[in-house]
């Protein structure tokens, strides 16, 4: 079965604000998204409700067809998977063992090869041994997200592609394996998943992602491509940023230098008259 995503008006609301605040989208088979927006916007707490760990007090969210909230933790972890922005690990795990958590109760010759290929891939076979709280940040963030990938691909293996959510996954990475992780989970993207990743650096966003959802103060301000997203008039309306979005070639992919940039007032946002 092809995944399939939807929110329909969900809110939550924190604080008296409501974040997000009555927003829909739906997600299609073998996308890459990025959702972006300043601090404060409703990004994290947007993936929360996505993934299934908070409901919404407003709305609802269906994967499949059939509501979120209707779905066991089992079946729901069988059907996505979720990258945190902070991991806490107070026990001394192998980082082979972080990743063969992603397999959950399941073993075996299968289980093996798929810990082999994630540890592999993302440049951590040589520290399968190594206790995880001995390693840097950037390694650790690498090991949680082999966990992941073991965890999308048991998924896969009974119900097809699935959800690939991650928050902040590139903030402790260096260049090299920021560009490495990317590129991974865009290979889970060609293999039919969904993959959908908060993202504060909009170069990141930009090489990443086909789809960028702009959020801002729970609202979505922009939806579409990176060429349609990022643009001079979003990061000054947005971000409160004055400056001019280049275009790399060939391609014509967006990017922004912080050399460039201003700061200026963000407009506040509209309400209307008590009267």
């Amino acid at each position: 079965m092809s995944p399939s995503l939807e929110a329909a008006s969900i809110s939550v609301r924190i604080g008296g604000k409501l974040l997000p605040d009555a927003v829909s989208m739906s997600f299609k088979q073998g996308q890459t998204v990025a959702v972006v927006g300043p601090n404060g916007a409703g990004k994290s707490t947007l993936l929360r409700v996505l993934s299934g760990e908070l409901k919404p007090h407003c709305g609802l969210v269906r994967l499949n067809g059939r509501e979120l909230s209707s779905y066991s933790p089992r079946l729901l972890a069988a059907h996505r998977a979720v990258l945190s922005q902070q991991v806490q690990v107070a026990f001394p795990f192998t980082v082979a063992e972080i990743a063969r958590l992603g397999a959950r109760h399941q073993g075996g010759a299968r289980v093996d090869a798929l810990v082999d290929a994630s540890l592999a891939e993302l440049g951590l076979h040589g520290l399968a041994d190594r206790v995880i709280t001995t390693l840097s940040g950037g390694e650790q963030q690498r090991a949680h997200l082999a966990r992941v990938f073991v965890q999308l691909a048991c998924g896969q293996d009974r119900f097809g592609p699935g959800i690939l959510l991650l928050d902040e996954p590139t903030a402790s990475l260096d260049l090299r394996h920021q560009l490495g992780m990317l590129a991974a989970v865009k290979r889970r993207a060609a293999a039919g998943a969904i993959v959908i990743a908060v993202l504060h650096d909009l170069n990141l966003a930009a090489l990443f992602a086909q789809r960028v959802i702009v959020l801002d103060r729970g609202k979505i301000d922009r939806d579409g491509s990176a060429n349609d997203t990022i643009t001079d008039d979003m990061l000054a309306r947005v971000f409160g940023i004055e400056t001019a979005v280049g275009r790399a070639p060939p391609a014509g992919t967006p990017f922004v230098l912080p050399q460039a940039m201003t700061t200026s007032p963000i407009t506040p946002p509209a309400f209307p008259s008590p009267h």
